[in-house]
């Protein structure tokens, strides 16, 4: 339905209004508007188009609507803007503009807290042990009555450790965290990923607790991706799911952990929605996952894109200067704790040179440490930190291989294009090596048969699955096929 000249003069091209009415007046004719569309239009296409248009006010015949994006706003002019005037003139006649504009990208002021009860102990900085002890409890006591999962309290800015590997991931969680009520959303949503014990738990965790410190009022919200679908499954059982998804779109910063386990179409269909609702109404949305968004195969294509609008940065495995730092850390808490500790720089440097896999390895070295030291009295030397430690040592971290690489290296093997491998051409030339290249990709990464089968193409999985078959068949009595395939795996390991 397209709008006519004299309805596309009534709507103003603004994204703001000229001119904030003093008086909301207009509700009850607003709402017989709504009935009116909805009946004309269905349920399924009015909550498409206008479930979150909010009249704004009606003052001197100009009614000021607002919408939550650019293309609802320019939707609603091009396709109901005639209509929607008609309405509106039978309900007042007096009404002559529509005034359609978008609400800006500010995050919304929260509620006013409660004024706090007179402290019967006189009036004692809060900033002491006591103080910083409750004001985590009360944190963690409302993330619990959200549904959220628990909050660590260790898991703070003041207790991650910044290096080259993660300082953009931390700069940007941290000025998330400390965005205040009307200031504009810089990036959203913020996606983090990393592999495991790199410290992305711990960012989520910090910007809870820093939010709601420097933000009383704020509605924070921590969940991993398990808890969340145990949340909307049991809203289901209970038949409170509009509760639930109310819940969730009043959040003033979300944040959702190990979304790589997200799993079901209706619980992705849900979390889509709610990931729309928030950010087109400049709620904060901070994601972690194990590997980038374009990676989560498992996921909507919807919430892949959604997710890979915002700012998307990695932490990278940890540097030597960083491990080390990590560890004269922990050393300064535990030397806090017991002051006749004595570990030597050097063994701190050792320790940093053989443990190069993750933080929560270097956690666990650091404890058989002190362990090692308390429980038997003996010094902590480098010769002691390797006998306590053999089992944690790794010569080298592996890298992880992506099936990009694969099909990249194999591409320039055989002088194929990707797009070959990817195409539905049936040519030798094309086949072998489409063949070889899914072969290595289920040998050398933690990928499942569908999976690989969406990275070639959208095939299915019998056919990834035969190809694997065919390679193994073939390289059993193949020896120069064998020994190519073997140095493949070097080139891609590499």
């Amino acid at each position: 339905m397209e709008m006519g000249a004299a309805a596309h003069q009534a709507f103003q091209e603004a994204d703001s209004p000229k001119e904030e009415p003093s008086v909301k007046v207009g509700k009850e004719e607003w709402d017989r508007v709504k009935s009116r569309l909805r009946t004309e239009l269905g349920e399924d296409v009015f909550s498409s188009w206008f479930a979150s248009v909010e009249l704004e006010g009606e003052q001197n015949g100009l009614v000021i609507l607002s919408v939550s994006t650019r293309f609802l706003k320019s939707w609603i002019q091009s396709h109901y803007g005639e209509r929607l005037m008609a309405l509106w003139r039978e309900e007042c006649e007096h009404v002559r503009r529509i005034d359609l504009y978008v609400r800006g990208a500010v995050r919304p002021k929260p509620a006013p807290t409660k004024t706090a009860a007179p402290n019967p102990a006189g009036n004692a900085a809060v900033g002491g042990m006591a103080g910083a002890a409750g004001l985590a409890g009360a944190q963690a006591s409302e993330n619990d009555q959200l549904g959220g999962s628990p909050l660590d309290p260790r898991l703070t800015f003041e207790t991650f450790v910044v290096g080259q590997s993660n300082t953009l991931a931390h700069a940007a969680a941290k000025q998330v965290a400390l965005a205040q009520p009307g200031q504009p959303v810089s990036f959203n949503p913020l996606f983090l990923h990393a592999s495991v014990g790199l410290g992305k738990t711990h960012l989520l965790q910090a910007i809870a607790w820093e939010a709601k410190r420097s933000n009383p009022g704020a509605k924070v919200l921590y969940l991993t991706a398990e808890r969340f679908m145990y949340s909307f499954v049991q809203a289901l059982k209970s038949q409170s799911a509009l509760d639930f998804k109310d819940t969730l779109r009043d959040i003033d910063i979300l944040l959702i952990d190990d979304l790589q386990f997200l799993q079901g179409k209706s619980i992705q269909q849900e979390f889509c929605h709610t990931l729309n609702s928030l950010i087109d109404g400049a709620r904060q949305v901070v994601v972690a996952a194990d590997r980038p968004p374009v990676e989560l195969e498992s996921l909507d294509e919807r919430v892949r894109s959604r997710l890979a609008g915002g700012l998307v940065s990695e932490l990278q495995p940890l540097e030597k200067e960083l491990r080390r730092s990590i560890l004269s850390d922990r050393a300064l808490q535990a030397s806090r704790r017991d002051p006749n500790l004595a570990i030597p720089d050097v063994v701190l440097d050792h320790v940093a040179g053989i443990i190069r896999s993750n933080g929560r390895d270097l956690d666990g070295a650091f404890n058989r440490l002190m362990a090692h030291n308390q429980l038997t009295g003996a010094p902590i030397t480098i010769e002691m930190a390797e006998q306590a430690l053999k089992d944690l040592i790794r010569s080298k971290e592996p890298r992880r291989i992506r099936i990009e690489d694969i099909q990249r290296v194999v591409s320039k093997h055989y002088n194929v294009s990707r797009s070959d491998l990817l195409s539905s051409r049936r040519t030798r030339t094309i086949v072998r090596p489409r063949q070889i290249a899914m072969y290595l990709s289920k040998m050398l990464t933690p990928r499942s048969l569908p999976e690989i089968g969406r990275r070639f193409g959208g095939r299915d999985h019998t056919t990834v699955l035969h190809a694997v078959r065919k390679i193994e068949e073939l390289s059993s009595s193949d020896t120069t096929l064998a020994q190519e395939i073997e140095m493949l795996k070097r080139i891609i390991s590499e």
